[in-house]
């Protein structure tokens, strides 16, 4: 039987069963939620996460930044 057919037959179960069974339904939905917030989760971790080298570089970048505008500000309130 090729793998074609075999995810096709539990692609109909499933549906069969989310038609037929309210609670079925329920509980696709909310599973369907919940691999959506841990998909989401994962992403935003991928993208702050400080041991990633890119976001350390930003982080750097965007402190180093911070850091120059802060001394300017120290410097001109020091002149007038």
């Amino acid at each position: 039987m090729d793998s074609h057919y075999i995810i096709l037959t539990l692609f109909v179960v499933v549906a069969y069963f989310i038609l037929t069974d309210d609670s079925v339904a329920a509980a696709f939905f909310y599973v369907t939620r919940l691999v959506k917030a841990y998909i989401q989760r994962q992403w935003w971790w991928f993208l702050h996460n400080p041991r990633n080298p890119v976001v350390k570089y930003l982080i750097y970048r965007r402190s180093l930044k911070l850091a120059e505008d802060m001394m300017a500000q120290i410097n001109k309130d020091k002149e007038t």
